[in-house]
């Protein structure tokens, strides 16, 4: 920013620093670049430089000049920023070897069998790392490569000559080499001595493959008959209410999918078929999988949002399991079936409300909380959303055969405040299905910190074993590895619900997990539709649902709200049924 005082200059730079003169400016940029862990220096604003200058052509020429100094400056320490940051991922992958030992050496103190030296030590450096478990064995398994076989690489890591991106693609492609030839590769290759100076990951992935192969053919050559047992499918969120879905195959069925698709793009073009060649092989390809043109096959996808987002258009977003947050007219549109995709149709939704009691219940079981009694599910159908009384299941729905959308609501009532959902409980050891869709409405994915793996295990945080109830508080959704982690010995979880006092408001779903280093970490469910990420910030009962603001007292409304608050509440529910008088227009 430039601005004339007292018919001279005066320009800011930064967080408001004053320099009143260009040797001043010189002066700043010689010191531009602090030592870590130092604060990195206030940017200068966009409007210094020719354009934004009063002064005259030799002032223009001496800002010209600092300019380029500070310029030079920041981009020095960005690279000696970034050779910290090698050196840093070089001493983590020591770190995480020697942690490995030490872990090592005392599950063998403790009688653990052989075999099974080792576990959970990936899991404690992803917890450390901020990482998921998965992320963290790989992060071990690199760690392990350079250290014990790849000491060349390790030390270009070292001196800032390799990032940890390129150490790893180096890794990778000689991880089927035995001990000795990846040794021998990492000496040809020798990193340290700035042989990937300048080079992309494509050339540093061929230049290791290349020395790989040539040490051993036969290696690469299992490893290539290896990988076709490794298939699969995945899905992952894309931006806009879309996904990736990606299927990892050997070279001959994947070039086969892909030439079909385009045959039949190219025949349905040729007919005259408007869309374009991308959506022609997106659709085949849904409806050769599915079976049924547009792929609606009556699945149940648990669509979550408030009862003001479905029933008055409110713009609080929903929330789709497997895929995340969803804008609230696509989720409109989806449940009436509106053009939210190919076809339109869909075979369930969730509907959720704040109160301090209520049910959660659907086709094929019901459950009950403390403040409320169960309460079946009743569906949504026709294209416009008729309702209509119906129970049991749904069944499946064929877009191809009728129009008539069925939408099934599920009722889940949230605490005020928190949006904690309400707790069920069963006697039983398993978890019945409607306390499952509770626990995974509620926690959406893994429960353990860090980790956002899809749920496959419904776990008893407290185990059974030891007096655990089968509850939703003492329940959590984990993924398999997760679960298996879990019971190492050292390890330790318990639930943190974190009641409700006067003091401070109750807290979501909490989960404490202990590793056998004694470290503790905290992972919390995430929000629910319609509740703010900080349990201070949440809205009244009032505020949430306008069944509270009714005075509905199942919904949590001014029987469930402390005295002093009572009569705002009231004010609030007598304002809203208030009729609206509208004035005439003035003729």
């Amino acid at each position: 920013m430039v601005r004339a005082e007292n018919g001279g200059t005066r320009r800011v730079a930064g967080d408001g620093a004053a320099v009143t003169d260009a040797a001043s400016l010189r002066s700043s940029a010689q010191s531009v670049r602090p030592s870590l862990p130092h604060s990195l220096p206030p940017s200068l604003p966009d409007d210094v430089g020719p354009a934004g200058l009063d002064g005259g052509p030799d002032d223009c020429g001496d800002d010209m000049a600092v300019l380029g100094d500070v310029g030079a400056a920041l981009i020095d320490e960005l690279r000696e920023l970034e050779d910290q940051k090698s050196a840093i991922a070089a001493r983590q992958a020591r770190i995480s070897v020697a942690f490995d030992l030490v872990q090592r050496r005392a599950q063998r103190a403790a009688g653990v069998l052989e075999a099974e030296l080792g576990a959970g030590v990936g899991a404690q450096i992803a917890l450390a790392r901020r990482e998921s478990p998965a992320r963290g064995s790989r992060h071990l398994g690199l760690a392990k490569a350079l250290v014990t076989e790849m000491p060349h690489t390790l030390a270009g890591l070292e001196t800032g000559q390799l990032n940890e991106w390129h150490a790893t693609l180096i890794v990778r492609e000689t991880a089927c080499l035995p001990a000795a030839d990846r040794a021998a590769v990492d000496e040809e290759l020798a990193a340290d001595t700035g042989t990937f100076t300048g080079a992309g990951d494509r050339a540093i992935v061929a230049a290791a493959r290349a020395a790989a192969y040539r040490r051993d053919p036969r290696s690469a050559t299992e490893r290539a008959s290896h990988a076709a047992t490794e298939r699969h499918v995945s899905l992952r969120p894309a931006p806009d209410t879309m996904c990736y879905l990606t299927a990892l195959l050997p070279v001959a069925e994947g070039v086969a999918v892909y030439a079909a698709l385009t045959r039949h793009a190219d025949t349905a073009r040729s007919a005259g078929d408007p869309r374009g060649r991308g959506q022609l092989m997106s659709d085949a390809l849904v409806e050769w999988t599915t079976g049924t043109p547009g792929g609606i096959s009556g699945i149940e996808i648990q669509l979550v949002m408030t009862d003001r987002t479905l029933l008055q258009g409110d713009s609080e977003p929903a929330r789709l399991p497997g895929y995340g947050i969803v804008p609230a007219g696509w989720a409109r549109k989806l449940i009436k079936g509106e053009g939210a995709g190919p076809a339109a149709g869909i075979s369930a939704s969730g509907l959720r409300g704040p109160g301090p009691g209520g049910a959660e219940s659907g086709p094929g079981g019901a459950g009950s909380g403390p403040g409320g009694a169960g309460s079946g599910s009743v569906p949504i159908s026709g294209p416009a959303g008729e309702g209509t009384a119906h129970s049991g299941d749904p069944g499946p729905v064929n877009a191809a055969e009728s129009s008539e959308l069925q939408a099934w609501v599920r009722r889940l009532y949230t605490a005020p405040g928190t949006g904690d959902l309400v707790a069920m409980d069963s006697r039983a050891r398993l978890f019945p299905a409607g306390l499952r869709r509770f626990l995974h409405a509620r926690d959406d994915t893994c429960h353990t910190p860090y980790c956002d793996a899809p749920i496959r295990h419904m776990d008893h945080v407290l185990p059974w074993a030891e007096g655990g109830p089968t509850t939703a508080a003492n329940g959590a959704g984990l993924c398999e590895a997760c679960n298996h982690t879990k019971e190492i010995p050292g390890w330790t979880s318990r639930p943190r619900p974190g009641p409700a006092t006067d003091d401070e408001p109750g807290q979501r779903h909490a989960l404490e997990v202990t590793t056998p280093t004694g470290h503790k970490y905290h992972s919390t469910a995430p929000p629910l539709p319609g509740t703010s990420l900080r349990p201070a910030e949440a809205e009244s009962p009032a505020d949430c649902d306008p069944m509270a603001a009714a005075g509905n007292p199942r919904a949590g409304s001014v029987a469930d709200t402390p005295p002093d608050n009572r009569r705002e509440l009231r004010h609030r529910a007598k304002i809203r049924k208030r009729p609206r008088h509208r004035e005439p227009a003035a003729a």
